[in-house]
């Protein structure tokens, strides 16, 4: 039995081997390619590992581009969006879970069919709605469209949901407001949730390049993604080049991402992807 159970884990823990070389070998390659020179890059058999670590390529990234711009613009924009986005999500959630309303349930299911409406939908109205507002070419077309979500709320009300009502009512019977049950019980209780959903979204926010890229025609207001795209014109193609720009793209959020994947694991199946 124990001969069965090794042989079974072993290859269980191969597979997974074999997917994680694959999954990481991309970024492996980009970041080891933004050291290489344009003959170590295009050299045949490929090098894994560059002779030395150059950073003449990432000098001449953010010379070429204003990298540290396009940064500065991805930070305001991606903590503006998250933190509103938090803030609706937190009382959204709240209302559906605890509040009687008419209609509170129906509105609900509306709500959540309307996850199936893809982004691609709604763009053009959003995007006339940045133009009326006089809007476009600023970091508040960037924020405006993602300062609610459906699914962040929906994950939230279900941990809302799964505290019992008795302690809602305990704390009412002992004067305590809604405002104040929200804050400061059921937020502190709803930490990894709340967690990932920061961290979801953040990553989200960061990563965006469709919309930057309709409503953003100047580098002002570019924020990193877009930036890469644009680097890839104003730069050239030169592979060398293009790795090292990349890496200064995905490199904060592969760091965000290492440190905190359990935290974004933890919230999601205490969460509520169940029920």
């Amino acid at each position: 039995m124990k001969a069965k159970n090794f042989i079974k884990y072993s290859l269980l823990y191969l597979v997974l081997g074999i997917g994680a070389v694959f999954m990481i070998f991309p970024f492996f390659w980009m970041i080891t390619g933004g050291f290489k020179t344009a003959q170590e890059i295009s050299a045949f058999p490929p090098l894994l590992f560059p002779s030395h670590f150059n950073l003449d390529n990432f000098k001449f990234a953010l010379e070429t581009a204003p990298f540290a711009k396009y940064f500065a613009n991805s930070v305001v924009v991606t903590i503006s969006s998250v933190t509103l986005s938090t803030l609706t999500t937190i009382l959204a959630a709240f209302a559906f879970s605890r509040l009687e309303f008419k209609g509170r349930d129906a509105i609900f299911t509306l709500l959540l069919a309307l996850m199936m409406v893809p982004f691609e939908m709604i763009v053009i109205t959003n995007y006339r709605t940045i133009i009326n507002m006089k809007l476009l070419n600023t970091r508040l077309a960037l924020i405006i469209p993602f300062t609610s979500s459906i699914f962040y709320t929906y994950i939230l009300r279900n941990f809302f949901v799964s505290i019992p009502d008795s302690l809602y009512k305990s704390a009412k019977i002992d004067g305590c407001s809604n405002w104040q049950y929200l804050w400061k019980v059921m937020v502190p209780m709803a930490r990894p949730s709340l967690v990932t959903i920061i961290l979801l979204n953040g990553i989200a926010a960061w990563n965006s390049f469709f919309w930057p890229m309709l409503v953003t025609n100047t580098s002002a207001a570019r924020t990193l993604p877009f930036g890469l795209y644009a680097f890839m014109t104003e730069g050239g193609a030169r592979n060398e080049y293009m790795m090292a720009a990349a890496t200064i793209v995905v490199l904060p959020m592969m760091i965000l991402f290492l440190f905190a994947r359990k935290y974004i694991v933890t919230g999601v199946s205490k969460g509520g992807l169940k029920g």
